[in-house]
């Protein structure tokens, strides 16, 4: 509930507009994720208006969706997130961002994008098989549509799930 109020009066300050129904399930698949599969414990901080496609961090997971909908969702990684969250999906302590380590990077983010799909409303909606982008990079999120970022503090440091999502008219 407090995301729904949270995201909605913001977004209604703003003069935007992005149904909560869209946001939830990749909230709570993050959560679920987090929590069953790789245990490490977050934290959400307070949802933001993004006024651009410049990531935080160097690593960002994207999630293509589209259907009944079109958009994405980013999970922006920084470096030592990245690698604390590998290591604890492997249980072995990961110290480089190598393809191996992107490769799990990327299967967390499937795993957190087909978590989401299970929740997520209406029907004739596809959710991409997420990419993994890293180095200095931009994200080119669809026009017109507001992208809401949720920042997440782990112990090794904050990442930003960013969500652009809309339904078509």
């Amino acid at each position: 509930m407090w995301l729904f109020f949270c995201v909605k009066g913001f977004l209604t300050e703003t003069g935007g507009s992005m149904d909560v129904k869209y946001i939830n399930p990749f909230v709570v698949a993050i959560k679920n994720v987090f929590k069953t599969m790789i245990d490490v414990p977050f934290k959400l901080g307070q949802p933001m208006l993004k006024q651009d496609g410049t990531p935080a961090f160097e690593i960002s997971c994207i999630i293509g969706l589209s259907g009944n909908v079109s958009g994405c969702v980013v999970i922006n990684l920084s470096e030592p997130v990245a690698l604390q969250l590998v290591s604890a999906l492997l249980g072995d302590e990961v110290t480089k961002i190598d393809d191996d380590c992107i490769d799990a990077i990327g299967e967390i983010t499937n795993m957190i994008a087909g978590n989401a799909k299970t929740e997520f409303p209406g029907e004739n909606n596809a959710i991409s098989v997420p990419s993994v982008v890293t180095g200095k990079h931009e994200v080119s999120y669809p026009s017109g549509i507001p992208i809401i970022a949720i920042p997440c503090d782990t112990d090794a440091g904050q990442m930003v799930v960013e969500i652009a999502i809309k339904a078509k008219e």
